[in-house]
């Protein structure tokens, strides 16, 4: 995947902050063991000291190289466990005083040797998915406040729906479905696919999130816009949204409908399957009224590659309004 420049800064400040933060403790533990078990502080200046005689020999390259060589880490090894044993008898584990890291593989730098580690491309993923998905700005939208009981006589059909839902959120991979969340206005279909974009997100995968209409435009304005720099913000939109790992288009239907929206729509959705990328789209449209409106290239892919899930139920929004 093409990482964009600037949200990756943004994932590394993360993993900078974390490191400065464990670096901070460690200094505090090490102040306060120090003042406690003075013995400690002495041994880490024998340690310390024991580093410069080490290179010192290294330069000298002396006779006796490697008889000094051996008793230089002997007597390294019976200060550590010194400091072990006095460490344990004040209540303390053996490696207390030992550098903190939230990532062991690659000691929070974010990479291992010239790779990125994945806990950068975790923070990488917050980061995404903080710019593109709006949805996850409330904190409303969880399957706990999910109601079934708004649903009346669909309870049975939408408590299917809502399961449904939930698994493919927690146990979301690159063998997940496509969904097509299709029924009419006020139903959930936005509702749950926040749920599941918040949960897809937190488990550490990229997820972007858009309407159609502001998801086809920027296609149109990648390739239109007269200002560089609205061109230029659009292509990086639309390589997130063909790259990302989960895209979500909302309100499939409610876009202008020219030539290049069906164009956009149709690369947007054909990339994203010959690539392996997961899809979510809901609409309000029924079967027949995506066949009347869109291309029988968007439809077949659209018939043969999504599974649908039917939101059924009168608005709850509105219902909300009437209690």
């Amino acid at each position: 995947m093409s990482l964009d420049g600037k949200i990756l800064a943004k994932a590394r400040e993360q993993i900078g902050h974390t490191h400065a933060s464990n670096v901070a403790e460690h200094y505090l533990r090490q102040e306060k063991i120090y003042s406690r078990i003075p013995e400690i502080q002495r041994i880490d200046e024998r340690l310390r000291c024991q580093m410069s005689e080490l290179v010192g020999l290294t330069i000298k390259r002396s006779a006796d190289l490697t008889e000094a060589l051996k008793k230089l880490e002997d007597e390294s090894l019976a200060l550590q466990m010194r400091k072990g044993e006095l460490l344990r008898e004040h209540g303390y584990p053996a490696d207390y005083l030992e550098d903190i890291y939230s990532c062991p593989k690659c000691r929070d730098t974010g990479f291992i040797g010239s790779q990125m580690c994945s806990c950068l491309h975790e923070a990488y993923n917050r980061e995404l998915t903080n710019e593109l998905s709006t949805l996850l700005k409330s904190s409303r939208d969880s399957f706990e406040s999910f109601d079934l009981s708004l649903y009346g006589a669909a309870q049975e059909s939408m408590s299917i729906v809502f399961e449904t839902c939930r698994e493919y959120a927690y146990s979301f991979s690159e063998r997940s479905m496509n969904l097509l969340f299709q029924g009419g206005t006020g139903l959930g279909k936005t509702f749950l696919s926040a749920c599941i974009a918040r949960v897809v997100a937190e488990n550490g995968h990229s997820v972007c999130y858009d309407t159609a209409a502001s998801a086809l435009e920027a296609f149109e304005l990648k390739k239109f816009a007269r200002d560089a720099e609205a061109a230029e913000k659009a292509a990086v939109k639309v390589e997130r949204m063909l790259e990302c790992e989960l895209m979500i288009l909302d309100d499939l239907g409610t876009e202008m409908l020219t030539q290049i929206s069906i164009s956009a729509l149709y690369t947007l959705i054909n990339t994203r399957l010959v690539n392996g990328k997961k899809t979510i789209i809901s609409t309000n449209l029924t079967d027949a009224e995506l066949a009347k409106r869109y291309t029988p290239q968007i439809c077949s892919r659209i018939d043969g590659e999504f599974t649908k899930l039917p939101f059924a139920g009168t608005d709850i929004r509105q219902l909300k309004k009437e209690m």
